[in-house]
């Protein structure tokens, strides 16, 4: 399973302190205070492989490969969520209105939502920020 920094505790119930503790500086900026990468910084735009994606947080389940889709946006993007995985937020930050998705398990920030996806089965794009996820490579 992937690395789960949050392991033995229940992360709805951390302090911002324990987050801190858990997470890099840069994780903790984009996973706790909805911060964004850089596009085309992410380490895994290009992964390909067939496997899982998880919360960097909490390790909860998120996104399976065969939903990943290049999107040309700069992040890893997905059309579908595993059922339950997710829950969106409304965000009208930076003066935009849009939604931002965040993990069921332990309410971090994992991105944003967008109905510009013609070319897949949902019409979803999930963008991602790379540094929230993990990923496991099928075997």
């Amino acid at each position: 399973m992937s690395e789960n920094k949050g392991a033995g505790q229940a992360p709805r119930e951390f302090t911002e302190e324990k987050w801190r503790q858990l997470l890099s500086p840069m994780e903790y900026h984009v996973l706790r205070e909805a911060g964004t990468e850089r596009p085309g910084t992410g380490k895994l735009i290009s992964e390909n492989r067939a496997g899982t994606y998880y919360c960097r947080a909490c390790g909860a389940k998120l996104f399976r490969s065969d939903a990943k889709f290049e999107s040309g946006c700069g992040w890893p993007s997905f059309f579908d969520a595993e059922e339950g995985a997710t829950y969106q937020v409304r965000d009208t930050s930076h003066g935009m209105n849009r939604l931002e998705v965040r993990c069921a398990n332990c309410e971090s920030h994992l991105g944003h939502i967008f109905d510009d996806a013609p070319q897949t089965p949902t019409g979803q794009r999930y963008c991602m920020n790379s540094v929230c996820l993990t990923f496991e490579a099928d075997e």
